[in-house]
């Protein structure tokens, strides 16, 4: 799926302008706030994306928001309906336009736009670019997916999580956007619900926690006001799923877990919930079929790439049971993290043809993470270990597929483990691969090790790697193998620091388990 392309940052910033721009037409936003009102001034300052590919197209995103830190949640915007024109193109000056059309932006979607495109060529580059008035957005590049079961001998992508906007810079989707990818898989904690008042001189807006639709707005554009996530947006197509930052931390379903007060009602938990979820949605790159209905999203979903890959986004917070219960109930067998439906889904999915490769691409760490050391056991209540007869028997479905490769976020820190068919046995058979991201900033620096990891690879011996720099995982999948690099940079406290692979794993088609290169 690879092919040459101009450096990322040179397509984000081109001219757009200057770019044919009046085959785009003219329209009204320069006036929609009506007669004798100022005229409105660069309403693309969120910048634009793309999002969940198919082979015949994509979701290109975009939100108008001149002011996306007003208070209110509207980004500046007047009550008005705008028509927003979307462009796409082979090429990046826009000489050979192969779809266009108009969305109009509304002020109950805060001016979002999500024009579904189709009609496209199959695992082919694209440019893309909006027009509202006479303001023309950055230009994005995408790429669709293969033709459905088309041989496919390369495929690329990185996985990250976590950036905690106060906590660091965004350094490293600085270098992700220089990176040749075919997709960029987020898998959750976009933003913090948190009032922490940040550790390097941008602390988040609004300063307190947020609860309702305008502060979920007004946080989510002061993320996305950030030009490197802008950067690795507008370079390639992403497929998001969230975890519980996105709404508040470790809810569980219907149940809120505030760290500082009682817990609230779950009606009002739900309401709560509904706005967080209509934000989110607003101002990511994701279909119709994800839009929420109130306290409800299904984001929960398949992409396939060819014959080569598939990956089965899975949402592991809005179905799951609470977190607390006796120890005596955790091994209950029907304990869920996944919901009985999204269960099914996925168990169905995987008993059936798959590709070379199966993915699924999720929140929480999926593994056996035992934390203390000797007799004792000590587990994350938030982690699968925490539903371990779910897990069982998502892992004994794992066994009879191809190539299974788990990809999860969360923990702030960077994992490699194989999954093994019985945990408490280290000699059992290897049934796949987990490899845990780090965080884009949340956590600050890091460090390569703290002093109780040591007790981690000592009590998990089928965890082989920890490490807890910020970064990504680059992925490269070819038909015989695939290669993780972990990607860290060394600190994103100050600008410009370098990125690195601080380690490297194999797996081999057919042979699960990994080799450290």
């Amino acid at each position: 799926m690879h092919s040459h392309r101009p450096n990322r940052r040179q397509v984000l910033l081109a001219g757009s302008a200057a770019l044919g721009a009046a085959a785009l037409g003219t329209s009204g936003l320069a006036n929609a706030a009506g007669a004798g009102a100022s005229r409105i001034r660069e309403p693309f300052q969120l910048g634009v994306a793309s999002g969940d590919p198919l082979p015949d197209g994509v979701v290109l995103w975009t939100r108008l928001a001149p002011e996306p830190l007003s208070e209110d949640g509207f980004g500046g915007m007047p009550d008005q309906i705008v028509p927003v024109q979307w462009q796409v193109a082979a090429d990046e000056r826009f000489s050979e336009i192969v779809a266009e059309g108009t969305e109009q932006a509304e002020r109950a979607s805060a001016h979002s736009v999500h024009a579904e495109v189709s009609g496209l060529r199959p695992g082919a580059e694209y440019f893309y670019r909006f027009r509202a008035g006479d303001e023309i957005s950055p230009v994005g590049r995408t790429k669709t997916a293969p033709a459905p079961g088309a041989r496919l001998d390369s495929f690329r992508f990185v996985f990250a999580s976590c950036q905690n906007y106060p906590a660091g810079l965004y350094t490293a989707y600085q270098h992700m956007a220089e990176e040749d990818l075919d997709l960029v898989a987020f898998l959750g904690d976009y933003i913090y619900e948190s009032g922490d008042p940040g550790a390097i001189g941008r602390p988040h807006v609004p300063a307190h926690e947020i609860v309702d639709l305008a502060d979920y707005r007004t946080r989510l554009g002061q993320y996305k006001s950030d030009e490197h996530l802008q950067a690795a947006h507008a370079a390639f197509p992403w497929a998001v799923v969230f975890d519980d930052h996105e709404v508040e931390n470790n809810w569980a379903g219907d149940i809120s877990q505030p760290d500082t007060e009682p817990d609230q009602d779950p009606a009002v938990f739900r309401q709560r919930r509904a706005q967080a979820f209509q934000a989110y949605y607003e101002h990511m790159p994701l279909r119709a079929a994800q839009r929420p209905n109130g306290p409800d999203i299904r984001i929960h979903r398949r992409l396939t790439f060819g014959d080569l890959v598939d990956v089965h986004l899975l949402d592991t917070r809005q179905y799951r049971d609470d977190q607390e219960v006796p120890p005596e109930q955790v091994n209950d067998p029907d304990r869920t993290i996944l919901g009985a439906e999204q269960r099914k889904w996925l168990l169905d999915n995987l008993s059936g043809p798959t590709a070379r490769w199966n993915v699924l691409a999720q929140q929480v760490f999926f593994s056996r993470r035992d934390l203390a050391e000797g007799d004792e056991e000590s587990f994350s209540d938030d982690a699968w270990d925490n539903y371990p007869a779910e897990r069982d028997r998502v892992r004994d479905q794992l066994a009879n597929v191809s190539n299974p490769v788990v990809i999860t976020g969360d923990v702030h820190a960077n994992y490699a483990a194989d999954i093994k068919a019985d945990f408490e046995n280290p000699d059992s058979a290897t049934v796949g691969v987990e490899l845990v991201g780090t965080s884009i900033a949340s956590g600050g620096n890091g460090s390569d090790q703290n002093p109780d990891d040591a007790v981690q690879l000592k009590e998990n011996p089928h965890i082989k790697f920890v490490n807890r720099r910020r970064g990504y995982v680059r992925n490269t999948i070819t038909r015989d193998s695939w290669t993780a690099d972990f990607r860290v940079v060394d600190q994103v406290t100050t600008p410009g620091a370098d990125i690195t692979n601080r380690a490297t794993f194999t797996i081999q088609n057919g042979t699960p388990g990994l080799t450290k290169s």
